[in-house]
């Protein structure tokens, strides 16, 4: 998993919850990695999911909604560094759809190492989009925030429905409509 993922999360809970909880989540889960990251880095997904775990104990949140937190937070990081990604003419399904063709495609091309998950996406009508998440590393909360912030971003008022394709969630399926 590329560094820029760990440095926000240290970033986010920094601005959140201070310094101190930063240090002591890396002395408790003691990476591989030491805890020293850097954003073109790349690093076992496995620490992130344990640092993340640590976070949600120590604040009394459950994992979910902190990965739910945690895309809201990389959608800002995102759009204050890749603005250009954001047409601001687009609606919040154009974006979405746009992910797997095309932002990701520019992404792999920074960062050709970088395993990104796969997004499937179909309208099979007016007003619904169904986008499918297929990743190993089962994260598709953190992908749930990220769709959840999008359609903030663009003003629209849409349901989420989030479902399990595959035990364990390397496919989910989102409804939005």
């Amino acid at each position: 998993m590329k560094g820029i993922v760990f440095t926000k999360f240290f970033e986010m809970i920094e601005e959140e919850k201070g310094y101190d909880l930063v240090d002591t989540i890396i002395e408790e889960v003691k990476p591989d990695s030491g805890g020293s990251y850097t954003a073109v880095g790349t690093y076992d997904h496995s620490e992130i999911v344990a640092l993340i775990v640590s976070y949600a104990k120590h604040t009394g949140q459950n994992v979910s909604d902190v990965l739910k937190d945690f895309g809201k937070y990389l959608f800002d990081v995102f759009y204050n560094n890749y603005s250009s990604f954001f047409n601001p003419n687009h609606t919040a399904f154009d974006f979405l759809k746009s992910i797997d063709n095309y932002i990701h495609i520019e992404v792999a091309k920074l960062y050709p190492d970088a395993q990104l998950p796969r997004f499937k996406t179909e309208e099979p009508q007016k007003g619904t989009l169904v986008m499918t998440y297929v990743s190993t590393r089962k994260m598709a909360d953190l992908a749930y925030g990220l769709i959840e912030k999008t359609l903030q971003h663009f003003q629209e008022e849409k349901s989420i429905i989030m479902e399990n394709v595959e035990a364990g969630g390397s496919v989910v399926k989102f409804t939005i409509s």
